[in-house]
């Protein structure tokens, strides 16, 4: 049967993306960031996975203000890089799932979860971001991915436990997939920033350390966090946290935690990253 075998939590930064992109990761603003996430690329070169579930906020790439789905699951066989703008990311298109995906939106939705399927999806910087971070730049990514956009940015976001509980559905529908799959799952965006307002560029080291010592040892009692503690503490888009407790959901409690990393700033944000391991 397929299994989850690791999760793995990263930021997905814009600028890191065009850092990237334009060759500036040895540029003294940039190398700290991209050094803390060589452990990790190594790390992933031994543990890659066939499938990656890779949760993720869309920036107005798929969906508009006119449809904003809470959930939303890709079932397609690719995903093209979206234009944000400036044309599209020079990453490979991303090659989908389609059974596994379509397995998990019925297993999700006969759970009572409402997930939202998209037959046809761009993916833009908030899924493409962290896998350049993980797999560096390849010719073709070497693990097949299924995109899960999660309302964060149209009030009102899911909470962090209907986050955390969804993490738990996700882990039932692999476990009940029939194929021998090594399936990993990764939860994007935060750490603390704001991005508008007197508050813009708001960094809060404090909240951010907590979030990621409660993530691996206290996550049903992190899950329980409302949403103006999150607003608060971590600035307005700091909610976007509450996506890493799908991927938290879908380990086992006692995951272990391999590698941590946290870095600031990152244009305007702070950046954290943990990769956990389930018990073999």
């Amino acid at each position: 049967m397929a299994r989850i075998t690791a999760g793995v939590t990263s930021s997905h930064v814009p600028a890191v993306g065009a850092a990237l992109d334009l060759g500036k990761t040895a540029d003294p603003y940039w190398q700290p960031l991209f050094a803390g996430f060589e452990a990790s690329k190594r790390w992933m070169a031994e543990h890659t996975p066939d499938v990656v579930v890779l949760v993720y906020n869309d920036h107005a790439s798929a969906f508009s203000l006119e449809v904003v789905p809470t959930f939303a699951i890709g079932c397609a066989a690719s995903f093209p890089p979206a234009d944000e703008g400036w044309g599209p990311r020079p990453v490979p298109v991303v090659e989908g799932h389609p059974e596994l995906a379509w397995h998990i939106a019925q297993s999700t939705i006969l759970d009572e979860f409402d997930m939202t399927i998209v037959n046809r999806m761009d993916v833009d910087h908030g899924l493409t971001v962290p896998l350049s971070l993980m797999f560096g730049q390849p010719a073709r990514w070497p693990c097949k991915v299924i995109p899960l956009a999660v309302n964060v940015v149209q009030y009102p976001p899911p909470t962090g436990n209907r986050c955390f509980q969804l993490g738990k559905a996700i882990r039932r529908a692999v476990e009940s997939f029939d194929a021998d799959l090594d399936v990993q799952v990764w939860g994007t965006g935060g750490m603390s920033h704001q991005l508008q307002g007197p508050r813009a560029g708001l960094i809060n080291r404090e909240f951010d350390t907590m979030f990621l010592d409660r993530l691996v040892a206290d996550p049903e009692g992190l899950a329980q966090l409302p949403h103006v503690d999150y607003v608060r503490e971590a600035g307005s888009e700091g909610i976007e946290l509450v996506m890493w407790l799908i991927m938290r959901g879908a380990l086992a409690p006692d995951a272990r935690e391999v590698y941590r990393f946290y870095h600031v700033p990152a244009s305007n944000t702070a950046v954290g990253h943990l990769i956990l391991e389930n018990p073999t």
